[in-house]
């Protein structure tokens, strides 16, 4: 499957998770995963915020961002990727003075999907008892 963002409208979500100014994307979206190529200007956050039933990767393209994660700091240039586990929280900020680009993909995790599967399964009569 290829998906081209050039091909997508860009979306400006302001505060996203909380943050500060705008988070910029084109997303694609499916009930299992996102993925999306995003832009954050200076002085731009992604709010902190808590995987619940997915992870996160993030690979920088342009610039350097800073990653808050758990209770450090980390600094992701372009050319590297910080990755989020589920049950663990970050953020993503712009220090810069320019607009850092990235890549995020944002899979649900198998446990997540797996019990979203069954309810809905369960739901409409499909699950088989054992």
């Amino acid at each position: 499957m290829i998906i081209n963002f050039d091909n997508m409208e860009e979306q400006a979500i302001p505060h996203f998770k909380g943050g500060e100014k705008e988070f910029r994307t084109r997303m694609y979206t499916d009930e299992l995963c996102k993925i999306m190529r995003a832009s954050l200007e200076p002085g731009a956050t992604i709010g902190f915020h808590t995987h619940e039933n997915s992870s996160e990767i993030i690979f920088m393209l342009k610039g350097t961002g800073v990653v808050l994660y758990e209770d450090g700091r980390e600094i992701l240039p372009a050319g590297c990727c910080h990755y989020c586990p589920e049950g663990h929280s970050h953020s993503l900020r712009n220090e810069s003075s320019e607009v850092i680009e990235f890549y995020a993909v944002v899979p649900e995790q198998k446990s997540g999907a797996l019990q979203q599967a069954d309810c809905h399964a369960a739901n409409d009569g499909s699950k088989k008892s054992k």
